[in-house]
């Protein structure tokens, strides 16, 4: 558990199987990218651990390119993803009236993904899910501000926010060990692609199982019972 829980202020949504399911769109294009280099995929599943991490990470530690391989399947994956990729996606049921009632109750909400800025605000606005979030925070075209830590803590120093008065929800273990590497309060959820073995074992201070546990651990760490 983060040190020093104060009172729940701001809560921070990854984007990709937390917020929204991008499996089509993010698959697809990570196969249209690696047509470009002649590799053939057998099936768009097994691509699914793509979603989540940083892509640039993702083509060399799942595909083993080299660093100058990676940054050019970025740029394929951005074709078809910039202009197709993104709508091939849909809200996870629930998460509408979830970001409605949290709103209501005055907390602050963001988005934090590794996602660029520029497709998570599209996709943000894209679904009318924009009305609810102060801000959304992701990486940069080039490459920086690419992992979780560095966006989780850009989202607090932009808006002052103390670590302790925050909490990170995510579905990978990206989103649980930069919220941990910045002294954030963790909720991994099941809705998504990582699996209650990898979110424990990131460390992940709470576990929800579907969008109403989200809720429910909010309201729990808000009123200030930590044992969930």
């Amino acid at each position: 558990m983060a040190e020093d829980m104060e009172r729940l202020q701001s809560i921070l949504f990854d984007l990709d199987g937390t917020l929204t399911d991008p499996k089509e769109g993010i698959t697809k294009s990570v196969e249209y990218a690696l047509g470009k280099f002649n590799i053939a995929v057998e099936h768009p599943d097994l691509l699914l651990p793509y979603i989540g991490p940083p892509l640039y990470d993702s083509f060399m530690e799942i595909q083993g390119f080299t660093a100058e391989r990676a940054a050019q399947a970025v740029e394929f994956y951005r074709e078809r993803y910039s202009t197709l990729g993104m709508f091939e996606n849909a809200v996870i049921p629930g998460i509408p009236e979830l970001l409605e009632e949290l709103q209501g109750r005055g907390f602050d909400l963001y988005v934090a993904t590794s996602k660029p800025t520029v497709f998570a605000e599209e996709i943000i606005r894209h679904y009318g899910l924009d009305q609810y979030f102060r801000h959304v925070a992701g990486s940069n075209l080039d490459g920086t501000r690419s992992k979780k830590k560095e966006v989780v803590q850009y989202v607090l120093d932009e808006h002052q926010i103390a670590a302790g008065n925050a909490v990170m929800i995510g579905d990978r273990e990206h989103d649980i060990i930069g919220a941990r590497a910045c002294g954030v309060a963790s909720v991994g959820v099941l809705i998504g692609y990582g699996s209650r073995e990898e979110l424990q074992s990131a460390g992940a201070d709470y576990i929800a199982r579907n969008v109403k546990e989200i809720g429910d651990i909010i309201l729990h760490i808000h009123e200030g019972i930590v044992d969930a």
